[in-house]
């Protein structure tokens, strides 16, 4: 049971890259070595994790930035929209309010003009009759 044990441990050592060194007055007596390899495959692993997680960062503000540029775009554009239709619509109610005055001065006239005809007509009657 022992050796069952043993060959565990040593085959769980060799995985993570550790020496292991045995005695020679005493075979069963042995000795792990672990060597560093273990650590710096831990930095390597640590270091690709973290440039892993910078670029997804990087990849994420990217597309938040590309949708507030999206965002800034179509606002803008609605905005133009918005003003060029309040700019056609004063346009039409200046053409209209011009039309309404155009008729109106043309109705002023005409009743003007009405007026020194009926006052034209009174005289001749007064006079011709005098």
């Amino acid at each position: 049971m022992v050796s069952l044990r043993t060959a565990s441990s040593i085959m769980k050592l060799r995985r993570i890259g550790s020496l292991i060194a045995t005695s020679t007055w005493n075979p069963m007596a042995f000795v792990a070595i672990s060597s560093r390899h273990y650590q710096a495959s831990t930095q390597q692993e640590a270091s690709s994790a973290y440039d892993k997680v910078a670029g997804a960062t990087k990849q994420g503000a990217d597309a938040a930035k590309m949708t507030g540029e999206n965002m800034k775009n179509t606002a803008a554009t609605a905005t133009e929209h918005v003003t060029q239709k309040t700019k056609d619509i004063a346009g039409k109610v200046s053409e209209t309010t011009q039309d309404m005055k155009e008729k109106a001065n043309q109705t002023i006239e005409e009743g003007w003009n009405s007026v020194k005809e009926t006052a034209e007509k009174a005289k001749e009657t007064v006079l011709g009759k005098a």
